[in-house]
């Protein structure tokens, strides 16, 4: 039987790859044969994972610029011909209370982690739709799902890129283009560390989360792997919680 995993000849972008998360899953999707073209808006970071990936094209990419998301698309057709996977890792979060966030900031988080994905997907769509096998694979949150103290911002973009992910998969499943979602449980990253590591909230994170630990790297990948591969064609819709059973979880000791 063939290796319906394997990701060779697959072309792979990953939005929101030069660090955490995002620069995790596109060595994955490299490492399982995908061509992997990443990026992000540091461009030095943006050089340091191409230089790692032996992957030429270094193509900087703001989602909040639809013209740039639209250049990062040319480009790559332009060296490779083709796309079949999109991967939107871009996003970042701030703890604040709710009642002293302002509406400025809480528009640019909103445009980063929720707009900028539709953006994406919508620049992306017709070369996707052009592979016969396309793949979208948005960034969620368990925080999709359940509250998190004073971060009220994250959680709407996340439960809303879960709701655009059922959206899009409905709407294009006519152009054999699955979309899905990954929703990553507690991943220490730059973005996070501060808040979880030896702090009360990450005290009790460990506490919620039957395995008694935070994700480590190479976690995510064989989600990744699967919903970007022809095994994944039939499974469109859908959010997948990776975290250690923390959605699962009621009672623990």
């Amino acid at each position: 039987m063939p290796n319906t995993l394997d990701l060779t000849n697959r072309v792979a972008v990953v939005i929101g790859a030069t660090s955490g998360l995002g620069r995790d899953l596109a060595l994955g999707l490299a490492e399982h044969g995908a061509s992997v073209v990443p990026t992000g808006r540091r461009e030095s970071q943006l050089a340091s994972i191409c230089e790692q990936l032996k992957q030429p094209l270094v193509q900087a990419c703001d989602v909040s610029s639809r013209a740039s998301i639209d250049a990062l698309r040319d480009a790559v057709l332009a060296k490779y011909g083709r796309i079949d996977v999109l991967l939107n890792a871009a996003g970042y979060t701030f703890r604040k209370p709710t009642a002293a966030v302002g509406e400025a900031e809480w528009t640019a988080l909103i445009d980063t982690n929720l707009t900028g994905t539709l953006r994406a997907c919508q620049s992306f769509y017709e070369p996707l739709k052009a592979s016969g096998s396309g793949r979208i694979i948005n960034i969620a949150s368990v925080s999709t799902f359940v509250a998190f103290h004073e971060v009220a911002a994250y959680s709407t973009s996340k439960a809303a890129v879960a709701g655009l992910t059922r959206s899009l998969a409905c709407e294009w499943a006519r152009d054999g283009i699955c979309v899905n979602a990954i929703a990553p449980g507690v991943f220490p990253t730059e973005l996070n560390t501060a808040l979880i590591m030896g702090t009360p909230r990450g005290d009790e994170l460990l506490m919620r989360t039957p395995m008694r630990r935070f994700g480590r790297a190479g976690e995510l990948t064989g989600v990744a792997v699967l919903l970007a591969s022809e095994a994944s064609g039939y499974l469109t819709g859908q959010c997948i919680a990776v975290d250690g059973g923390f959605l699962a979880s009621g009672v623990n000791s």
